[in-house]
This record gives C-alpha cells, sequence and structure tokens, in this order.
C-alpha cells in the first residue's frame, strides 16, 4: 500500500492531508474513548506494541512492489483485535512513520496517501465489529466467518483507497487500469492468509485460558468489556 511516488504529484497531494487530517480526529476520539475506559497505560503500552509490529511489518515481512504501489501483509484485523482501534491505528500511523523517516525517505512525501489507506479501513472494521460482533462476545469466541468479514473489509478498504489515489493522480488510462488490477489480484493473496493469522491469534488466546487479562491485549479480547 505504499504508492508509487509520483503516482499523485505535487498539485493534487493536498488532497491525502485533508483526508488524514480527517483520519486523525476520528482516532483522537477513539482514543479518548479507550483511556477512559481501560486506562492511559494501557493505551501507551499497546500503542508501543501494535507500533513495533507495524514496523516491523513493513521492514521485516515480505513485500513486493506491483505497478502502483506495493503489496505488503499488514495485519490489520489482527492489530485491531489484539490492541482495539486506537492503539492499532496509533501504530499504524507511527510504524508508517518510522519507516518512512529512517528507511524510506523517499515513501514521505506520500505519507499522508499511505496513512490514510492504512486508517481509514481500520476505522471501517471498527465499525463492523460494532454491528457484527454482540457487545458481551470475546473476541476469542469470534467464529472464521467473522473474522473473515472484518479481515475482507481491511483488505477490501486498502485496495479501494490505493485504486482510488492511482485514478485520482493518473486518471483511467489503460496503463493506468491494468495497474490498479495488477496490484488487486496480487493483494488477494493476503486477503486469503490475513483471516488465518487472525484465527491463529485468536486460538493462541483462548488457549491461555478465559479468565486471563492484560494491559497489553484490549480487555475485549477475553470479553471483560
Amino acid at each position: 500500500m505504499h504508492m508509487e511516488p509520483g503516482i499523485v504529484d505535487s498539485a493534487k497531494i493536498a488532497l491525502s492531508y485533508a483526508t488524514a487530517g480527517t483520519g486523525a480526529v476520528y482516532g483522537a476520539k477513539l482514543a479518548v474513548d479507550a483511556v477512559r475506559q481501560e486506562g492511559a497505560g494501557a493505551f501507551v503500552l499497546r500503542s508501543a506494541a501494535a507500533t513495533a509490529l507495524v514496523f516491523s511489518f513493513f521492514e521485516v515481512l515480505p513485500h513486493v512492489p506491483v505497478g502502483i504501489s506495493e503489496v505488503h501483509l499488514i495485519l490489520g484485523s489482527t492489530l485491531l483485535l489484539l490492541f482495539g482501534a486506537a492503539p492499532a491505528a496509533v501504530g499504524l500511523a507511527a510504524g508508517l512513520a518510522i519507516q518512512g523517516l529512517f528507511f524510506a525517505p523517499y515513501d514521505l512525501p506520500q505519507y499522508f496517501m499511505n496513512v490514510t489507506t492504512l486508517l481509514v479501513p481500520l476505522f471501517a472494521i471498527e465499525a463492523v465489529a460494532r454491528r457484527i460482533v454482540p457487545a458481551r462476545t470475546a473476541y476469542v469466541d469470534l467464529s472464521y466467518a467473522q473474522v473473515a468479514k472484518l479481515s475482507f473489509t481491511y483488505q477490501a478498504g486498502i485496495v479501494s483507497w490505493v485504486a482510488f489515489w492511482a485514478f485520482y493522480g493518473q486518471g483511467f488510462g489503460a496503463e493506468n487500469l491494468a495497474s490498479v488490477g495488477s496490484f488487486g489480484a496480487a493483494y488477494m493473496l493476503v486477503v486469503l492468509v490475513e483471516p488465518l493469522v487472525d484465527l491463529a491469534v485468536l486460538a493462541a488466546a483462548k488457549a491461555l485460558g478465559r479468565g486471563a487479562r492484560s494491559p497489553l491485549v484490549t480487555d475485549r479480547m477475553f470479553g471483560h468489556a
């Protein structure tokens, strides 16, 4: 989801400042709610853990340039299930920033596009989770179908935003259409893998025992919230 330099030129890139700013405002609201419900210490700890994981996803896990962007295993739904929406949002934004500042400075001009691409789908799955997961259901008790809905929603959001930036920047010419299609097809591997990762994480959490509680993971993991 790292947009290639030049896909959106400097005359158009201001839109990404607005989309990222809107995401930041909503993320701040989620952060205030998270601190109020589970405490500032837990929020900071989870945000730091999410940041470290996101950075490792971008720098350690395989990533392949495909046309207009790169295919990454981002694991956004996994971050949501582990840490909650607000720490996951901090982790995605901070992990992306650290990577850009220290390892990929050529990505910095595209930062606000990329962070929008990561955060808006995260907020979408947070909304989907509220709709499909009953209030008192622990995340460890989610079915494969529920996990798949969250993961598919996130990945569909990633592909949609990448396509949006490409069409916004380069139009609907045949070459650009082919690039967007190639990226979407390549991303199908992520769509297939991420629900399995989510289920593995939830199975490991369940093995710890239903009474487990840790400031490192969201209280919702075991149904405490």
